[in-house]
């Protein structure tokens, strides 16, 4: 299930740090800028879905609840499977995913790891302190029925 808090993050300016570093632009002496848990889950969801061998997201639960709300004409939540927790300067994300057969789950998991801390730290200026991932189940090609050549007779009639 998606854990989402109301709370919200507020950086501020580290003294000596140089502009263009983590945190710059969010506390000015014109106003500050906050970032909601919710923002930082859908950035984060959105990054680790770009990799490759990333099939789903969730626990079986959460993904049954998305199924049933898909059916009545819901939005699928890009934030399932997502759990994050935003302080004044950092973040940290929790995903529960679900990988393709065949994929070697350390490197997915490095993947993954690397491309949500650059999409988190780029877009929210919060230092990703963690990314911890659960891998929940692993999603198996379907097989195919055995198809009768198609200039074969059948066999009864």
């Amino acid at each position: 299930m998606t854990e989402t808090r109301t709370s919200t993050a507020t950086v501020e300016q580290a003294p000596g740090r140089p502009p263009g570093m983590r945190g710059s632009g969010l506390v000015t002496e014109r106003g500050r800028t906050t970032i909601s848990d919710e923002v930082v889950a859908k950035i984060a969801g959105m990054a680790a879905r770009e990799i490759d061998g990333v099939y789903d997201f969730g626990t079986g639960t959460a993904r049954a609840f998305g199924a049933i709300k898909g059916a009545l004409g819901g939005e699928e939540g890009v934030t399932r499977g997502m759990s994050v927790e935003v302080g004044e300067r950092q973040a940290a994300v929790d995903i529960h995913l679900i990988v393709d057969y065949g994929v070697a789950i350390p490197d997915l998991a490095q993947a993954v790891r690397s491309h949500v801390i650059h999409a988190v730290e780029r877009m929210c200026g919060l230092e990703v302190t963690e990314v911890n991932l659960a891998v929940d189940d692993v999603h198996l090609p379907r097989q195919r029925e055995p198809q009768a050549p198609a200039d074969q007779e059948p066999r009864v009639q």
